[in-house]
């Protein structure tokens, strides 16, 4: 059975920068939340698109042709393929669909790259 879940207050409690958390599973997606600040790293995914929604704060996300800027309650897919970073000037929540296939930094690796089971530990 699902249990109902709240996103923001469990986006808020994340202790951790730049480090998601899976908290459902749709189909072959996993819905994660973050906490971000900062610049995560340039990245793409060859096979996976990735859902952006910001639950709180503004969220900018660099593209090559040009940075999309989102608030509080918008959303933003980054087609697979499509070289990405994402940027918070300040603290900003998210909540992130993506393949469960999805590695958290694609194509890069960095000091930021968290791997699946770090992603899927307990809240």
């Amino acid at each position: 059975m699902n249990a109902v879940l709240s996103p923001s207050p469990l986006a808020a409690g994340l202790t951790e920068l730049w480090s998601p958390r899976v908290i459902g599973e749709v189909n072959d997606a996993y819905v994660k939340v973050a906490k971000v600040q900062g610049s995560l790293v340039w990245h793409r995914h060859e096979g996976e698109d990735e859902l952006f929604l910001v639950l709180k704060g503004r969220l900018r996300i660099e593209l090559e042709a040009g940075p999309v800027e989102l608030g509080e309650g918008e959303m933003f897919v980054v087609p697979k393929g499509v070289l990405h970073n994402p940027v918070a000037e300040e603290e900003c929540h998210l909540l992130l669909i993506e393949p469960k296939a999805t590695r958290h930094t694609g194509d890069t690796v960095s000091e930021r790259t968290r791997s699946l089971a770090e992603q899927l530990r307990p809240l």
